[in-house]
């Protein structure tokens, strides 16, 4: 069933477009080694994972800062590996974890093939509670920052999806009307839920098939969006 009546499509970035987990483990590799952690690192990158995943829940729901977030995430990993690391070489790993991250481009298979289907028929934009500096580095270094008319972060919108004022913020900011507007992401909670909450419409990337309401648009790769919008 193909969606009609849009105008704007807004992307969620790590996730959903820009293959964070790939990069992750990608900027982890380098700065172990660099640092001489010795630590198996796909071992490390297994535990990381769902840890990351726990942390920017709590720092979405404003429970913890982004200090906490970069530190602790790394903290409880080493732990649970039984390596011990000084606070302070936590500190500098997290800071050249920051530099390296963004310094990675792999994008989601289909990617940059569904941008070119969509970008002549809507406006595209962005909306990631990802920090500025890192998100803007990762959409310059994957190469598909033309792509976007505008990008919206939580600290440029001073909250975090799913808040609605950050999708009030976007719209606002693209100069978009929310009926003729469509949210796509890979965070039920996030992106999806939150966007519905304020009246947005929405589709699930929904990369590993899990159990979804039947009543929430999805796809299963990016590529299937061609088929719907």
């Amino acid at each position: 069933m193909r969606i009609v009546n849009k105008e704007t499509i807004f992307f969620d970035l790590d996730h959903t477009l820009w293959d964070f987990e790939k990069n992750s483990a990608l900027a982890f590799d380098t700065i172990l080694q660099k640092h001489n952690i010795p630590v198996n690192v796909p071992d490390f990158v297994t535990q990381y994972v769902p840890i990351n995943l726990r942390y920017w829940k709590l720092y979405r729901d404003g429970n913890i800062n982004q200090q906490e977030l970069r530190y602790n995430r790394l903290k409880e990993v080493f732990d649970i590996l039984e390596y011990t690391v000084e606070d302070a070489m936590i500190n500098t790993l997290s800071q050249d974890y920051i530099k390296h991250l963004p310094l990675n481009n792999h994008l989601y298979d289909g990617a940059i093939e569904v941008l070119e289907y969509l970008a002549p028929k809507y406006d595209l934009h962005i909306i990631t509670n990802g920090f500025q500096e890192v998100q803007d580095t990762k959409l310059k270094n994957s190469n598909i920052q033309h792509y976007f008319k505008t990008v919206t972060n939580s600290e440029l919108a001073g909250c975090k999806k799913p808040h609605r004022c950050i999708f009030e913020f976007a719209l606002k900011l693209a100069n978009a009307q929310k009926q003729t507007s469509i949210m796509i992401g890979d965070s039920i909670e996030a992106d999806i839920q939150g966007a519905l909450d304020f009246g947005l419409d929405a589709i699930y990337f929904n990369e590993f098939n899990n159990e979804t309401p039947t009543n929430i648009k999805q796809v299963n790769h990016l590529l299937d969006l061609k088929n719907i919008l």
